[in-house]
């Protein structure tokens, strides 16, 4: 405590910093005892203080951070240090762990993959790229697949696992489940498990992520050979950009789990390090995915594009052979365009027709010769 009274931390202020709105703030813990686990929703941080001190194991997660007022005192009254509160409000920062004498943190960006029925509305205010694709035939709205990045932080301490997310929506409720109906020996359960699953739920998002968007990206190899919409290559490089946005959302967390795998500073259990090398493995899958989804996307792109310069070499040669014919036409018709007094042929009677009829019989040869040439 007494660093959290040190003077220079009176200048610390945490305060929300994101790229969307502050969602509203929700509280529940899960309280694992001797014989069974219970899960109650609160409603203020007040509740909490009966659990600060319990030998039962707690895991309280807040979704939503607008609430700065509540998150601050929740942190006083578990002695967090108030730089941890101010990375949890930070939304926009890389992904960082630290190691402090009461306690652990991690914070994780994560990718969650959403589906929605799409309105005009939706591609003005986007953050991100939307993937669409039709439902059927017969379906009267176009289906959206949004992908949304959040951020997670997890506080892992004796006894208590503290987690934050960004968002109200429950992003662990598969993990809960798991917990409730666990039918194992429930003293075993610790906070670093609970970590250690979160950690693997997050990382497992990332893959199935990768895995939804290989469809988007087939349907574009599809379409690639055969489109030339405008804007088929700005969805295609919107697609890239998300893809690194998702390859810089996992190597701060590659990297810090290599350093909790050296150092052995996060977990604390010795059953788990063992699983750390399955998160490490995952990682470098997903993360080899997404380079070897933009290096796909590069090959679609190059292929669209040598449609569109193949399409405009037909427009071009059409016009080279239109202007081949017409260019001897233009050359007799401004020959008898001249206004000489003395052109012979100016007085024979059925002058313009002969005329007329060199000029068709002109154009006819060329296209003989275009045709024998096989130039169209």
């Amino acid at each position: 405590m007494a660093l959290l009274k040190s003077k220079y931390l009176q200048l610390v202020n945490p305060v929300y910093m994101g790229d969307r709105p502050a969602c509203e703030m929700k509280l529940s813990i899960l309280s694992c005892g001797s014989e069974k686990t219970q899960m109650y929703n609160i409603s203020s941080v007040d509740e909490l203080i009966k659990y600060k001190n319990d030998s039962k194991m707690s895991w309280i997660n807040v979704s939503g951070l607008k609430d700065i007022d509540s998150i601050k005192k929740l942190g006083e009254l578990l002695e967090i240090h108030p730089l941890s509160i101010e990375d949890v409000l930070h939304t926009e920062q890389q992904a960082k762990m630290e190691v402090f004498d009461k306690y652990r943190f991690l914070s994780i960006k994560t990718i969650q993959h959403k589906k929605h029925s799409y309105s005009p509305a939706d591609e003005k205010k986007k953050k991100f790229p939307y993937f669409r694709k039709k439902k059927n035939f017969a379906a009267k709205e176009d289906e959206i697949n949004e992908l949304v990045i959040d951020q997670i932080s997890i506080i892992v301490m004796k006894n208590v696992l503290l987690t934050f997310q960004e968002l109200s929506e429950d992003s662990f409720g598969g993990i809960r489940k798991k917990l409730l109906e666990s039918t194992g020996d429930i003293n075993k359960i610790d906070t670093d498990y609970i970590a250690y699953l979160i950690i693997d739920n997050i990382i497992d998002e990332y893959l199935r992520t990768l895995y939804n968007l290989e469809d988007y990206i087939e349907d574009f190899e599809d379409r690639a050979a055969q489109t030339t919409d405008n804007t088929f290559i700005e969805k295609i490089q919107e697609t890239k950009k998300y893809l690194q946005q998702i390859r810089r959302a996992i190597l701060p967390l590659k990297e810090n789990l290599m350093t909790i795998s050296r150092h052995e500073l996060f977990f604390q259990t010795a059953e788990i390090k063992p699983f750390l090398q399955d998160l490490n493995e995952n990682l470098n899958h997903a993360i080899a995915l997404a380079d070897h989804y933009r290096e796909w996307l590069s090959n679609i792109m190059e292929v669209n594009l040598s449609l569109l310069s193949y399409q405009l070499n037909k427009v071009m040669k059409v016009m080279a052979m239109i202007s081949s014919i017409f260019i001897p036409l233009s050359f007799i018709a401004a020959i008898y365009g001249m206004n000489f007094d003395y052109m012979p042929e100016l007085r024979y009677q059925f002058a313009y027709f002969i005329v007329l009829g060199g000029l068709g019989l002109i154009a006819l040869v060329m296209m003989i010769i275009f045709k024998i040439q096989r130039w169209f």
